[in-house]
């Protein structure tokens, strides 16, 4: 199918700064390592509160074989008594991302919401081809639940988030939890998820999504990265691609949200009817002219729509587990 090449129109025009402002690029290996050491952006100014809360590093015994596992824990300045735990993954396709990048965000969140947040520095592919990152997310996971009590964090009351390859990794671990037996989880929210491998061999693309900022060549990179090999073929492990799964019973309540305009939009919404028809109450948003990552825009009024959103059903979630 040939991609449209208007697909800029359909934009929310508040939206168009910031696309133009992104950087656009197809990934290679090659230009992996300086994409990893470029420093993060500034720190915005944040509020006393978020300027408050504690940061900790700690690591987790990492998986068979593997290096241990580092955490970075944001707790509230004061708290009492058991609060819930937001366990974070970065996104980056699976390729590139740090654990410190979101600082400001993670530091608002606990601020906001009261709680705790976890979020865990897994190994990047392709040096650490699947099932590296899982098993990472896993064993940082496992030492949440193990030392909830040092951490004043309510077990029942964790839950597991992401955004991009970090939504598609909360999705995996969602899945791993429930196969393993060893802990449960209260929630999963996922941002734009980049959830099936398949989503490259597509036989009929859609038409709109995907030309921005996480595009098809991208999206097949960082597959190959993870998988070691071509997306799209037989015997992908849901522990790699939830999208995979074929029973989705069991999991716990869920948030996804996505642009209209995004790459993963069609993965997104056929796990969403899925999760619903497998008895896991689901909440999706869809969010018009949104492509993949405009919710970090400021100021626009559909990203400023998309993070009260998102902020909403944390809070429900914390509170309701």
């Amino acid at each position: 199918m040939t991609r449209p090449s208007n697909t800029r129109r359909l934009v929310d025009p508040d939206l168009l700064t910031l696309l133009d402002a992104w950087p656009q690029a197809e990934l290679t290996e090659a230009m992996l390592p300086a994409l990893r050491a470029m420093g993060r952006l500034p720190m915005p100014e944040l509020a006393p509160e978020a300027t408050a809360v504690r940061l900790d590093a700690r690591f987790a015994p990492g998986p068979a074989g593997a290096p241990d596992v580092r955490l970075l824990i944001y707790r509230p300045a004061v708290q009492t008594g058991p609060v819930g735990c937001l366990f974070h993954i970065h996104g980056g396709g699976y390729v590139i991302g740090a654990v410190d990048a979101q600082e400001a965000q993670h530091r608002d969140l606990v601020a906001r919401l009261g709680c705790v947040l976890v979020t865990v520095d897994y190994r990047l592919a392709p040096e650490t081809p699947f099932p590296g990152a899982i098993e990472d997310c896993y064993a940082g996971l496992a030492w949440t639940f193990t030392h909830a009590p040092d951490l004043g964090v309510d077990p029942a009351r964790i839950g597991v988030m992401g955004e991009s390859a970090g939504g598609g990794l909360a999705a995996a671990l969602a899945l791993l939890a429930r196969d393993r037996g060893e802990h449960v989880l209260a929630f999963q929210h996922l941002i734009y998820p980049m959830l099936d491998d398949r989503t490259c061999v597509h036989p009929d693309p859609h038409p709109y999504a995907g030309e921005f900022i996480w595009t098809p060549h991208n999206n097949r990179f960082g597959w190959s990265a993870l998988l070691g090999r071509a997306p799209g073929g037989a015997g992908v492990s849901p522990y790699a691609a939830a999208a995979r799964a074929e029973d989705l019973s069991g999991l716990p309540p869920t948030f996804i949200a996505t642009g209209a305009l995004d790459l993963f939009l069609e993965e997104d919404l056929d796990y969403a009817r899925r999760l619903l028809r497998a008895g896991a109450p689901t909440e999706l948003h869809v969010y018009p002219g949104g492509f993949h990552g405009f919710d970090f825009d400021s100021s626009a009024p559909v990203a400023v729509n998309a993070r009260r959103d998102s902020l909403n059903a944390l809070s429900r979630f914390l509170k309701s587990a």
